[in-house]
């Protein structure tokens, strides 16, 4: 009898534990699930309503565990999951045998990539973790405002990087566009801050009402409740949807004078051909028939993706695509390479109705391992870069203008995108329109549609049309509004023209740079500065 209760007991004490292993690891399986939900928010599966709710379980676990040794852990796996999963597209990249790199080595440069800026996510999530453990005490609303704070100071400080990509932001583009809105305002800190503290407001809501839930089955009273902090955060909500509804309404001006009918030319050409001579022979024969066409139709200019023509700008005068320039008499803005002493850029160049090169921009943020070694003394051996040539990729300057036949243009090629700053300066400066010029051919499509995101809210943020020409997709022509008026098939071969409009307005986010942040940070250090002194002040008053 007393062996049975023995046995009996050891396995309950067996289950038991079972249990208590389960329980620990809860909190970060719920962390990673949710970060997770974020990642899904973006292209390929694109569902942005996730972004309103996926922060909540990192709030509650992160608050309420303010006590304990948990806080960073749930914190680090969100990063990871949001990120991770947003990212996974770089796994595109393998394999990279056309490079010249083994299969292998290959696929663990590959993981090495993702598997560092997913981990950077966490990082920077354990960071904002470790503040808000700071807030224990505090009071909800106090919560709320550092915690959004400390989001967008944090994003800020990721885009300063050269690794930028995912803010919570983009997210809602393409498919949110009222809200989107928000970033003619202050940038799209102004959305990231709005999707924070819709979540704060939320996870506060809810441990309010765990705590009222709480209260009441102790003193036995029925739970008479109004979750104030739900009621805010639906009005918090829906007062940023009319305000970035205002914006989405206003008209569009759209005069004759300022109109300029641009031609889009989607060569198609696979990087796997960019070494060989085959390769170009396909490239003038794509370029330079799309751009006979589009000129046949009466367009004003001809715009052509990144690398176009892979060679440098000495032998472009020499190309069937500048000698079809000077017989029709069309502007071009050709992807070729400009030559920097021993080194070289990628640059677009403006090809002026005689065939003359007239201005150049050069590519000043450059795609890591594409275009430069991340830790190039341990990868360098292994790495060769995208490009067909052999020489050593330089960015160009920080400060550059491009001014066309047609006025200045906001000029952006392929990983500028991602940097809101970049198209901000230059429409500060009398950006008219954008020319955006990218090669996304060694990813998935995930990740062009993700890219097409990123240039939808630059448009929006600058209030600026935008003419998108890509290598094999997606290629597109966007209104101030971020309203898609074209965009091309994947993987095709394709020409398309459309009226822009060149805009001189400015938005405030133009005007002023991100003005939000700094006043976040401000009023939340303010605030909590103040509560501590008045706590102070108390203390000092009862003694």
């Amino acid at each position: 009898m007393q062996k049975k209760q023995s046995k009996k007991q050891g396995e309950q004490g067996k289950k038991g534990r079972q249990g208590e292993r389960l329980t620990s690891l809860l909190p970060y399986l719920i962390a990673l699930a949710s970060g997770i939900l974020m990642g899904l928010t973006v292209a390929p599966v694109g569902a942005w309503l996730l972004a309103w709710i996926a922060i909540v379980p990192l709030w509650v676990l992160v608050v309420t565990s303010a006590k304990g040794k948990n806080q960073f852990p749930p914190a680090f796996l969100w990063g990871i999951g949001f990120h991770g999963v947003a990212l996974f597209w770089i796994t595109g990249i393998h394999p990279m045998t056309w490079l010249g790199v083994p299969w292998l080595p290959s696929l663990a440069i590959t993981l090495f990539c993702w598997g560092f800026i997913s981990v950077l996510g966490g990082i920077f999530l354990s960071i904002w973790a470790a503040v808000m453990v700071r807030l224990d005490g505090q009071k909800p609303w106090l919560r709320v405002l550092i915690g959004t704070a400390v989001w967008c100071a944090l994003e800020s400080l990721w885009s300063a990087g050269p690794l930028w990509w995912s803010s919570l932001a983009y997210t809602q583009s393409p498919h949110n566009l009222v809200i989107v809105h928000l970033g003619q305002l202050s940038g799209p800190n102004t959305v990231t801050a709005a999707i924070v503290a819709i979540n704060g407001l939320i996870a506060e809501g809810w441990m309010n009402r765990r705590e009222a839930e709480r209260i009441s089955s102790v003193s036995s009273a029925p739970l008479r409740f109004v979750n104030k902090y739900w009621v805010i955060a639906t009005g918090l909500l829906i007062t940023l949807h009319l305000i970035g509804f205002i914006l989405y309404s206003r008209p569009i001006a759209q005069p004759p004078e300022a109109a300029l009918k641009v031609g889009i030319v989607q060569g198609n050409i696979p990087n796997r051909l960019l070494r060989s001579s085959e390769g170009f022979r396909r490239a003038q024969e794509n370029y330079t028939t799309g751009y006979l066409t589009l000129a046949n139709q009466g367009v004003d200019a001809v715009l052509t993706p990144e690398g176009a023509l892979p060679i440098f700008q000495r032998n472009l005068m020499q190309t069937a695509l500048v000698a079809a320039v000077k017989e029709k008499g069309v502007v071009a803005w050709i992807g070729a390479f400009g030559e920097r002493g021993d080194s070289y850029t990628i640059s677009l160049f403006t090809f002026n109705s005689k065939g003359e090169i007239v201005s150049r921009y050069d590519k000043s943020k450059l795609v890591p391992l594409g275009e430069y070694i991340p830790f190039e003394g341990i990868l360098g051996g292994l790495v060769q870069r995208l490009s067909p040539l052999d020489a050593h990729q330089v960015p160009g300057s920080a400060n550059q203008l491009f001014d066309t036949p047609f006025g200045r243009a906001i000029a952006s090629i392929c990983y500028e995108s991602a940097f809101p700053e970049q198209f901000r300066r230059q429409a500060a400066a009398g950006g008219q329109f954008i020319l955006s010029s990218s090669n996304d051919a060694h990813y998935t499509a995930s990740m062009p549609f993700q890219h097409h995101a990123q240039d939808i809210m630059r448009a929006i943020e600058s209030d600026r049309w935008s003419a998108r020409a890509t290598n094999t997709g997606y290629s597109a022509f966007v209104d101030p509004h971020g309203r898609t008026l074209w965009m091309s098939g994947y993987n095709t071969y394709e020409t398309h023209a459309e009226t822009i409009y060149r805009r001189q307005t400015y938005t405030l986010y133009v005007r002023w740079g991100d003005w939000l942040t700094p006043l976040l940070l401000i009023s939340s250090g303010g605030a909590w500065l103040g509560i501590r002194g008045i706590k102070k002040f108390s203390n000092v008053g009862n003694l």
